[in-house]
Formats: structure tokens, C-alpha cells, sequence
């Protein structure tokens, strides 16, 4: 059985929206443009938690990618195999290079 550690209310606007409590968004650690989480129970109950920040996404990569798919979508004609030649030349050229993508960078490169 949970127990409540905080009770309180707010109203709903016309609009269906709400204000956070200031004792909830103290309790929950909650800050301007943070995102909530809701769980609606089978009984009914509805918990509230403030969704865990990620990392922020990087624009350029963003617009970069999307104008690939963009691209791939309207072109698709485009779109050609790698020659094997081509695929061996970046083998003898990377091919024994070891990467931890989830390694820090060493100071000097950050």
C-alpha cells in the first residue's frame, strides 16, 4: 500500500489545462519546459513524474538528416549500391580502428 507523502489540487480551465501545484513541482524538482509523465492506474489514479532529460539534439544532424530523407523520398532513383572497390579501399583505411562510441572525449577534444 503507498502512501501520500503530498496532497493537493488544482482546476482545470476552460481549455483543459491545469497549473502545477508549486509543491509538486518542488517535490518533483520540476523547472520551466520540463515534460510530466502520466500513468493512469486501473483504479483510476493517476501518478505524476517529471520525464528524465536526455541529451539535447543537435540541429545541424537534424536538418542534415531530414533533408536525406527527404531526398531519399523524392529521388529514389538516387539511390545506388557501393562499389565493392570503393567498400575495400575504406576497409584498408579504417578497417582495424576500434571506437567506443560511449567513451568521454579526452578534455582537448571537447
Amino acid at each position: 500500500m503507498n502512501i501520500a507523502i503530498l496532497e493537493t489540487e488544482s482546476t482545470l480551465t476552460d481549455r483543459y489545462q491545469t497549473t502545477v501545484p508549486e509543491s509538486v513541482r518542488q517535490a518533483l524538482k520540476l523547472g520551466k519546459r520540463d515534460k510530466v509523465h502520466y500513468s493512469i492506474l486501473d483504479n483510476g489514479d493517476v501518478l505524476l513524474s517529471r520525464v528524465q532529460k536526455t541529451e539535447p539534439d543537435d540541429p545541424a544532424l537534424d536538418q542534415f538528416l531530414s533533408f536525406l530523407s527527404n531526398d531519399i523520398a523524392t529521388h529514389p532513383e538516387r539511390i545506388q549500391a557501393l562499389d565493392g572497390a570503393w567498400v575495400n579501399r575504406l576497409h584498408t583505411l579504417v578497417g582495424n580502428i576500434q571506437i567506443d562510441l560511449d567513451a568521454p572525449l579526452p578534455e582537448d577534444e571537447v
